[in-house]
């Protein structure tokens, strides 16, 4: 068990540092230094966490062997009406987090290949955190450009969409994380009940990631 938490819990801070951290970066880029101000640009994993969405939730579905592990950080505050271009700036703020995602995945891919050179114990080590990261960075970068806010493909689509879809989009936030919830988590435990398999997260999301993995594999020249 420690051993596999142990090739987990380095690339799920990483990828959860980075994506936030890119967030606040690209904020400031464009002319929001509200996260700047509040201390949320950070390479520290801690400013990032949330209790609930990092740590419970997570820990309850490992724990009843949920098909599927979902979690959330804590989101990196943005005053987009600081931005320079608040429409067209909330759209490259939202997609930094993740393109970052994406990177990581790449880099992760990539890094493979130094797994050989390494002593044998480290080279199984490196080879299970490395295949983790370019997993978990798929999953994030994915499930994140879901179009349904506060998501960051919510905020793409926000950004993207003409003004009448996107209020209309927008108002959605405040309930979009419980809407998230109920699909992922709610849909299948009310199918367990009637004996009807209902598997969102598995029939719509994870042929994505499977697709982005098999693309990065290609790219990173692995296949």
């Amino acid at each position: 068990m420690l051993y596999t938490a142990s090739t987990w819990v380095l690339p799920a801070l990483l990828a959860i540092t980075l994506h936030e951290a890119a967030h606040g970066y690209a904020a400031i880029y464009l002319g929001d230094r509200t996260a700047k101000e509040q201390g949320r640009v950070s390479l520290n994993p801690f400013r990032h966490v949330d209790p609930v969405g990092t740590f419970i939730l997570p820990a309850i579905l490992i724990f009843s062997r949920a098909p599927f592990v979902f979690g959330w950080a804590k989101p990196v505050p943005v005053d987009f009406g600081r931005l320079r271009n608040p429409r067209r700036d909330m759209v490259w703020v939202a997609a930094a987090g993740p393109a970052v995602n994406l990177f990581l995945a790449l880099l992760s891919a990539r890094l493979i290949y130094v797994v050989p050179e390494l002593p044998v114990g480290t080279a199984e080590w490196a080879f299970d955190t490395l295949r983790n990261s370019l997993f978990l960075n798929a999953i994030l970068f994915v499930f994140n450009l879901i179009p349904l806010p506060p998501l960051d493909g919510g905020r793409i689509a926000v950004g993207l969409l003409p003004i009448g879809a996107a209020r209309s989009l927008a108002r959605l936030e405040k309930y979009g994380m419980v809407l998230i919830i109920g699909i992922l988590i709610g849909l299948p435990w009310f199918g367990s009940l009637i004996d009807v398999p209902i598997r969102p997260f598995e029939w719509v999301v994870l042929p994505v990631v499977d697709a982005v993995i098999t693309a990065i594999a290609y790219l990173a020249g692995l296949i």
